[in-house]
């Protein structure tokens, strides 16, 4: 079959279950914290005054979402504008769902595209289009809505955990883009001017955007660190040793020292975030360490079974490829990828623990190790389904479209069972009660992650459904 129809194949694929995540996402209801943080409510106002954490540095000032400006300003922006332009197309308690579901399903993609890219220049691979999509077909079925989401859900059902994990990092991805393909074509890093201040900007964006991208970057950087020092001494004691780390010049060594005072400074000011108050000491926050992680690994099967087939690609790349820049850089980034994920893991007790992640690893707090190992396993299968010959390629193609047929149908699941129908039917008895205070089934959460028993308590949910247009004015509700 022409390469061509191959790749008309793989966009349909890719199309389809793209358009069956949308379908899910929109089954989703909404989260109980985006109302506080849309509208928002008074504990949230400092960090929209203070972007930049100063009274933190200055007063010593403790409150909520010091070091998340970037994610509360985006959130409260889309969620005001969105609902109200799709309610051009649509119903107003349609527009909701269909504004979550719409920002989701598109960080999925940004990420899904953005991998793509760094699968494809990593995987020595043919690099047009075909070898694009190729990347891509490999790691949309990894991105679950329902199957293996416990576990290794990128993409939040609560919308709001999605504009703070899954958003920045896919930023993030774009970012380390130029530095990426730098490091692999060994060559030193040069951007335009104009190109390395939006950089800059970016980089403040995603500093100020909440701790899970910040603490990626400072493992990163870390990371970095220890390579440009090793390559710099190894040169010094042997000054024939073969060359390495090239890209790390004046220019990427000034931006990413910009990127690391960022970080660190939204990593302080982060310190007096007021949601990370808890009474667990360090100890004992490294004691929970190791149930989470074992919980993590018990909880499905997916996880284990995506970490299996990444030590089995790199068993295979090492023997049955002799030495190489491919081989090399394939295996260089399984290598950085474990690290990576054993120091992000490490670190976790420094800011992980909440009392709804009681042992600090869930999917949403790993969520750079999880797309960490989506490029490992990206780059290792690109690799040996473009470098493998004869029976060896074919039986391997067989074993990879059967990994991503497991993953496609667990994932393949119409109507969710946790879904949104009560939630739109008590929304549509308020919008058509006469009455200003509505009582709604106590089996019926809107916007909230519990039962309401008390009106008073729904006030600001009142103001932002009268905003979305969804009641004719103010309904305050409660359950009992």
């Amino acid at each position: 079959m022409p390469k061509r129809y191959w790749t008309g194949l793989l966009i349909g694929l890719i199309v389809l279950d793209t358009a069956l995540t949308f379908w899910q996402n929109l089954q989703l209801p909404l989260d109980g914290d985006l109302v506080s943080i849309v509208f928002p409510a008074p504990w949230y106002q400092q960090v929209l005054q203070d972007p930049f954490g100063w009274a933190v540095v200055t007063k010593n000032a403790v409150y909520a979402g010091t070091n998340r400006f970037f994610a509360h300003a985006a959130m409260g922006l889309y969620w005001k504008q969105v609902p109200r332009v799709l309610q051009w197309f649509t119903t107003p308690i349609n527009s909701l769902y269909v504004a979550s579901a719409l920002f989701s399903t598109v960080v999925q993609v940004l990420l899904v595209l953005a991998l793509a890219f760094y699968v494809r220049r990593g995987g020595g691979g043919p690099r047009g289009s075909w070898g694009f999509w190729v990347a891509a077909a490999l790691l949309v079925p990894l991105f679950q809505t329902e199957g293996f989401y416990e576990q290794m859900g990128v993409t939040n059902r609560a919308i709001t955990y999605t504009f703070f994990y899954a958003f920045p990092l896919a930023l993030l991805l774009a970012l380390l883009w130029p530095f990426f393909r730098a490091a692999h074509a060994r060559q030193p890093l040069r951007v335009h001017p104009l190109n390395g201040l939006l950089l800059v900007l970016l980089m403040v964006v995603i500093a100020f955007n909440g701790p899970i991208a910040t603490a990626a970057v400072a493992v990163l950087l870390f990371g970095i660190g220890v390579y440009w020092a090793w390559h710099r001494g190894r040169a010094i004691i042997s000054p024939t040793a073969p060359a390495g780390g090239q890209w790390l010049s004046g220019q990427a060594l000034l931006l990413l020292g910009v990127l690391a005072g960022l970080s660190v400074y939204s990593l302080y000011v982060g310190r007096n975030n007021a949601e990370n108050s808890h009474t667990h000491t360090l100890g004992q926050l490294y004691r929970l360490l190791p149930t989470g992680f074992s919980q993590e690994l018990e909880k499905e099967w997916g996880l284990p079974l995506l970490l299996l087939l990444i030590l089995v690609n790199g068993q295979l790349v090492r023997w049955l490829f002799p030495p190489s820049a491919e081989r090399q850089w394939v295996l260089g980034s399984l290598r950085a990828v474990g690290l990576f994920a054993v120091l992000f893991l490490v670190l976790l007790p420094f800011g992980g623990y909440r009392d709804y992640r009681p042992y600090l690893i869930r999917g949403d707090s790993i969520l750079p190790v999880l797309l960490a190992l989506f490029y490992a396993y990206g780059v290792s299968t690109y690799f040996l389904l473009f470098q493998l010959r004869g029976r060896i390629r074919s039986g391997y193609a067989v074993l990879v479209g059967l990994f991503l047929l497991t993953f496609i149908y667990m994932d393949a699941v119409p109507k969710l069972p946790r879904n949104n129908d009560c939630e739109r039917w008590a929304l549509d008895q308020m919008a058509r009660a006469p009455e200003p205070e509505v009582r709604i089934a106590p089996y019926c959460n809107v916007l909230s992650w519990g039962t309401i028993p008390d009106p008073n308590q729904s006030d600001l949910q009142a103001q932002l459904l009268h905003y979305w247009g969804v009641t004719d004015r103010p309904k305050k509700y409660y359950q009992r």
